[in-house]
């Protein structure tokens, strides 16, 4: 599920004026911080999250990490911020970031 340059300029584009939906902290990936982001995903389709965390390395591990356990793409990273891009199964017209 590779996006290309057109999708992830388009997505930026739109992502931009989005704000945080889910915060990952100290505790890191635990199930309900996953199950709060898979949800978002489903509803949204396209989210951003903040990783509180100040290590660089452990913070982009835990994004990749992140797209990995959910089946989701990076779309961008910019500081401690992560834009992240997973079609819903049928998505909602009032909800998805992508059909507003």
């Amino acid at each position: 599920m590779s996006l290309s340059n057109v999708q992830k300029k388009q997505y930026r584009n739109i992502g931009h004026t989005l704000n945080p939906v889910v915060t990952v902290a100290g505790n890191g990936l635990t199930e309900p911080v996953l199950t709060e982001i898979d949800r978002a995903l489903e509803d949204h389709e396209l989210i951003k999250v903040r990783y509180s965390i100040s290590d660089r390395e452990v913070r982009y591990s835990i994004v990749e990490e992140t797209a990995k356990v959910l089946k989701c793409e990076v779309v961008q990273t910019i500081g401690k911020v992560a834009l992240l891009y997973r079609a819903a199964l049928e998505p909602n017209p009032k909800l998805s970031n992508l059909l507003r």
